[in-house]
């Protein structure tokens, strides 16, 4: 039984989430931004592979207040880069950190207003999560990109201790983890905390396959604590998916 985040998402959704982004904004780097978290590592470890696979320009989708596009700007100046961030509030915040209001743009991460290849690297640090049908956002990713994807984001069936991994990883099995997601969650289908809104229950390993069917290359890195097996242990993940240039 499948129910795509999608369907279940209402205008009183929208609103909630447009409005914890409004509220947050001044502080949204405190809650979001630390210096050895894992998107940190995980912008370090795309920064470094820029070089090796011929990267020029990049696409960021969700990028809040820039924190990524900064850190690019920072190590990477000759990258041209781009953000995409539907809150105005959080725009107004990277603005003022000095990225140009035609680098920190207006955008819907399920709907990319660009032509198919438009840039070398599409990335997301920490953004799927927070989409209603984020596979809709992966799939435009990998149309956007020329030559690669690069996505950090939460791994659900490797949160909380071994035993309720087991049980969320033994439903997810069975393809009943929509289903209990929803009886989880009362019917809403996400979850609002104060530290990070309004976030759906997401996995990277939900978009790999149709990531390895457009990449020639994956590689995966766990940017948490993580046993030998990243999709029952890592709660957080970065992958890197190096395109077929024939697609």
């Amino acid at each position: 039984m499948a129910i795509s985040n999608a369907a279940r998402l209402n205008r009183s959704d929208v609103d909630l989430q447009r409005a914890y982004y409004a509220d947050t904004a001044e502080k949204y780097d405190d809650l979001h931004v630390a210096e050895d978290g894992e998107h940190s590592l995980a912008l370090q470890f795309m920064i470094s592979a820029l070089e090796r696979f011929g990267i020029r320009s990049i696409l960021d989708i969700g990028s809040g207040t820039g924190r990524a596009l900064i850190g690019i700007r920072e190590k990477a100046p000759n990258v041209s880069t781009i953000g995409v961030e539907p809150s105005s509030q959080l725009r107004r915040i990277g603005h003022s950190k000095g990225l140009l209001e035609t680098q920190l743009v207006d955008g819907d991460g399920m709907n990319l207003a660009f032509a198919d290849r438009s840039f070398d690297l599409v990335c997301e640090f920490g953004a799927l999560h927070h989409i209603p049908d984020p596979s809709r956002a992966v799939a435009e990713m990998l149309r956007v990109a020329d030559k690669a994807v690069f996505i950090l984001d939460c791994n659900n069936f490797g949160q909380g201790r071994a035993v309720s991994r087991l049980i969320k990883q033994s439903i997810n099995a069975v393809g009943l983890w929509p289903l209990a997601d929803l009886i989880k969650t009362k019917g809403k289908g996400y979850t609002i905390s104060d530290g990070d809104g309004l976030a759906y229950s997401y996995s990277v390993f939900n978009d790999y396959k149709q990531i390895s069917k457009r990449c020639q290359a994956v590689h995966i890195l766990n940017t948490t604590g993580a046993g030998s097996n990243l999709y029952r242990t890592a709660s957080h993940v970065a992958l890197l998916g190096i395109k077929r240039q024939s697609d």
